[in-house]
């Protein structure tokens, strides 16, 4: 198996955008997906055997990164590619000389959330009733990591 992860192209967007809609109750809409070019981004895909597997989109903004999105295609969930992906991205914001990562997740993604705890991120604060659900809303869970 061949895993690489490169910087965002608009030939990975369709995959992106597929993967979006199978790995979020909530995706972002593809005009989101396909605006790869805002200020301070560094959005990432992780590629598997030459297909989209998974993505992020961060945002560089003078030391302080904000990942935004981070999803991995269902089919490849308890593989260990999260963690690579996850583990380049904070390396990628070490070799840009970042002060500070953040992001927030769902209360209710516990994989996610054990998998940042497990990378070194602290939960800071919670925005309450940030995330809609099916049955209403729930909250986001602040993270940070420093460098």
């Amino acid at each position: 198996m061949n895993i690489s992860i490169v910087p965002m192209s608009p030939e990975h967007l369709d995959q992106i955008y597929q993967i979006e809609c199978r790995a979020h109750q909530f995706p972002w809409k593809e005009s989101i997906i396909r605006s790869i070019d805002s200020r301070g981004a560094c959005h990432h895909t992780l590629l598997i055997d030459g297909r989209v597997g998974g993505y992020f989109y961060a945002q560089n903004i003078v030391g302080e990164v904000t990942l935004l999105n981070i999803a991995l295609d269902p089919v490849w969930h308890g593989q260990g590619f999260g963690r690579q992906l996850l583990d380049f991205f904070l390396a990628f914001c070490e070799r840009q000389s970042a002060e500070s990562v953040w992001l927030e997740v769902r209360e209710s993604n516990l994989p996610a959330y054990t998998l940042y705890l497990n990378s070194g991120f602290n939960e800071v604060d919670r925005r309450l009733g940030y995330y809609p659900t099916e049955n209403g809303r729930e909250d986001a869970i602040i993270m940070s990591y420093f460098l």
